[in-house]
């Protein structure tokens, strides 16, 4: 399973390992959490004496055993108030048990006003627990749906399938128990749980967890096995740099992901995250898509175009890390839940910088907010700072974010939506050449311009040439009729495209190519 096009290559464990971080936030964990139990899990396969391609099997059950649970986070939120906080419950009490549906009861409609608690809570009784263990089940049939997108065996879906079953049998969906229930499965919620324990109470409060399970939720074999070497299986798991020890750890020769495979692999994962909110569904393909054909209306090169395809792809993964109270919140957002949204490029960047070829499709994606006047978000970026590449994301994703509805809004329409970008780039928020350039993708009419060498635009060789002749920003501004920001602007831009910083280089750049006529240059 490799790809044999030419170009970068990716290594199919990195994509799921950084996937399992938006997972481990959407629990309400510390990032590596579910890392951490994919050392557990495979350091016991080792002491059971699994083959090869049962670990391999063990390796992405424990990697990808929750990566549903988002999927349903609109529901949840409607229901808990927040997806998360009720996720992370999960690991205070024993599954089905009256103190964990004692503490979800509590957790109804919470953040509104006691009446829509009420009646919500009334709701919930007449349906909600059947429809919540309907949820359940669905998150493991989800993750299948992706192990199977990814191209993973079907010894990988088969437990990913069951990987909320339990040894007893009372489970979800409730289908298998006891040894009928992969081992895979069995080892990966094993390592779950005690992951969680060990983190929170040491060695001790591992080992007691699972053998208060032992028999009901757990495979008392399993228990038996990690009981007697706790030690060495939950050891060093503080000390060891957990991304490279799980990369390094895969069974096998490792599956690796060239061209178009590498390209599914994404869309698969972007369609994925995408679920966490009916208002994004289909978002990431969307905005893909859009920047592509803005790229080449461009002329970006071949390599540049797939580099920000797949930025695209990714660039809403660190939602995951946000709750749907927020996402999906019918009114406006107070001043902390803004700061979470603020979070999400942020959060994006975190979870693709380990990987090295994921790490430069994170650094255009973590800019896509940032706007040119420095208003944007995470950090606060101004022009020169922004890459080109990430300018165009951060347009054509604010245009597919205008025409798709939001809980706060209906859609707009195209020509709403177009008016909208030109406004935010004649203020110094968008860059104009990105919002023609994705305008024009979109189906726009835009005016015609010639581009330059550099691909600079008509107006940015007037710039450059009175830029040359030592003219200032606001002398440029006053001779071209426009604004001393906009002016400003240009010139980050033109020192950009030609890759220099000062007025000197912009010199030579316009006597290079030919920018200066010598009867033009003789006149001052």
């Amino acid at each position: 399973m490799s790809g044999g096009d030419a170009g970068p290559r990716l290594r199919l464990a990195e994509l799921v390992a950084a996937l399992s971080l938006g997972v481990d936030l959407g629990f309400g964990q510390p990032m590596e959490h579910v890392l951490r139990q994919c050392l557990i899990a495979l350091r016991l396969a080792e002491r059971i004496g699994l083959d090869d391609e049962e670990r391999v099997a063990v390796y992405y059950t424990a990697l990808l055993v929750n990566v549903g649970c988002h999927s349903d986070a609109h529901e949840q939120a409607k229901w808990f108030g927040d997806d998360i906080a009720l996720k992370a419950g999960k690991y205070r009490y024993e599954q089905r048990s009256l103190a964990g549906a004692v503490a979800a009861v509590r957790l109804i409609g919470s953040g509104n006003p006691p009446l829509h608690r009420f009646r919500v809570g009334l709701e919930f009784a007449l349906g909600g627990f059947h429809e919540v263990d309907r949820m359940i089940s669905g998150h493991a049939a989800l993750a299948t749906s992706l192990a199977g997108r990814l191209g993973l065996p079907d010894s990988v879906r088969r437990a990913v399938a069951a990987s909320y079953e339990q040894w007893d049998g009372r489970g979800w969906p409730g289908e298998v128990k006891g040894e009928a229930v992969p081992i895979a499965s069995r080892l990966a919620q094993l390592a779950e749980f005690t992951e969680v324990a060990h983190r929170v109470g040491g060695t001790a409060a591992a080992t007691a967890l699972a053998e208060r399970r032992a028999g009901s939720q757990f495979d008392p074999r399993l228990v038996a096995v990690l009981c007697r070497d706790a030690d060495a299986v939950l050891g060093e798991l503080d000390e060891v740099h957990t991304w490279e020890a799980v990369i390094a750890a895969e069974p096998a020769l490792g599956v690796w992901l060239g061209g178009e495979q590498f390209e599914r692999a994404l869309l698969a994962v972007a369609d994925f995250v995408d679920l966490k909110s009916p208002y994004t569904l289909g978002h990431a393909r969307a905005v893909a898509d859009l920047v592509d054909a803005a790229a080449a209306g461009l002329g970006l090169a071949e390599d540049q175009r797939t580099q920000l395809r797949r930025a695209a792809l990714l660039h809403g993964l660190g939602r995951l890390g946000v709750s749907n109270a927020i996402w999906d919140k019918p009114g406006p957002l107070g001043t902390g839940e803004r700061e979470r949204v603020r979070l999400q490029p942020y959060l994006t960047e975190r979870m693709l910088c380990q990987s090295p070829t994921l790490a430069p499709l994170g650094a255009i994606a973590v800019q896509h907010r940032e706007r040119l006047d420095g208003s944007g978000y995470p950090r606060g970026l101004t022009a020169p700072a922004i890459s080109r590449g990430a300018r165009i994301l951060g347009t054509a994703d604010a245009y597919r974010s205008m025409i798709e509805p939001r809980p706060h809004r209906d859609a707009l329409t195209a020509p709403q939506a177009a008016a909208e970008l030109r406004a935010e780039a004649a203020a110094g928020r968008l860059d104009a050449e990105a919002v023609t350039s994705v305008l024009a993708a979109a189906g726009h009419r835009v005016p015609r311009r010639t581009t330059g060498p550099a691909g600079l635009t008509g107006r940015e060789v007037d710039v450059l040439r009175l830029l040359a002749r030592g003219l200032s920003n606001k002398a440029i501004a006053s001779r071209l009729v426009i604004s001393p920001k906009t002016a400003r602007n240009h010139v980050e831009h033109i020192y950009a495209k030609i890759d220099t910083s000062n007025r000197a280089g912009a010199c030579l750049f316009a006597l290079e190519h030919g920018l200066l006529p010598q009867a033009e240059a003789a006149t001052e």
